[in-house]
C-alpha cells in the first residue's frame, strides 16, 4: 500500500494539484458507492434522517477532499454510516414501531376546510406556508381541502374535496 500516499498525498492538508485531483476521483467514485449503499431516497431528502445522513456523507467526503483526516478510516466509517442508514430502511419496512420511532406520525393540519391551529403551531406551519401548500394543490382557499397533512418527511399534502 505504499503506492495509496504517493498518489493521494498526505493527510495533513498539503496536497499537490495531481493528488487532489486523484482524491476527488476516487471520492467521485465513493460517492456514487454510498449512493448506491443507501438508495436513491437518502438523497432526495424524504425524511430528516435521509437529509441528516446525505450531510454526514457529504461532510466525511470533504474532509478527506481536503486531507485532513486519514483516507481509509474516513471513507470507511462514511461507508459504515450509508449502510447503517440502509439498514435502517430496511427495518422500518418490517416494523412499523420502529418507523415511528425514526420517522414520527402524519400530522392532520386541515380536515374539511377547517384548519386545525393547534397542529399548525406543533410543526411551526405559518398560514403563508399553508396558503404555499394549497396554492401547490391547486386549490384557492383551505375550505375546497378536503385534507391537508404535515407528512413524515416535511412535505405538506393536499387533497380537495370533491365538487
Amino acid at each position: 500500500m505504499d503506492w495509496l500516499p504517493a498518489l493521494i498525498g498526505p493527510d495533513d492538508g498539503n496536497l499537490t494539484v495531481s493528488q487532489a485531483c486523484a482524491r476527488a476521483a476516487v471520492l467521485f467514485f465513493f460517492g456514487i458507492l454510498c449512493m448506491r449503499i443507501t438508495g436513491r431516497r437518502s438523497f432526495s431528502g424524504l425524511t430528516p434522517l435521509d437529509v441528516f445522513v446525505a450531510i454526514v456523507i457529504g461532510s466525511n467526503i470533504s474532509r478527506v477532499m481536503i486531507g485532513k483526516v486519514p483516507v481509509v478510516p474516513s471513507l470507511c466509517a462514511t461507508a459504515l454510516i450509508a449502510l447503517l442508514h440502509r439498514l435502517l430502511a430496511l427495518a422500518t419496512v418490517r416494523s412499523s414501531t420502529l418507523g415511528l420511532f425514526l420517522k414520527g406520525r402524519p400530522q392532520i393540519l386541515v380536515r374539511n376546510g377547517a384548519v386545525i391551529p393547534a397542529a399548525l403551531r406543533r410543526h411551526n406551519v405559518s398560514k403563508e406556508d399553508l396558503d404555499e401548500a394549497l396554492r401547490l394543490g391547486g386549490l384557492e382557499h383551505v375550505e375546497q381541502a378536503k385534507l391537508v397533512t404535515f407528512e413524515r418527511g416535511g412535505r405538506i399534502s393536499v387533497i380537495a374535496r370533491d365538487g
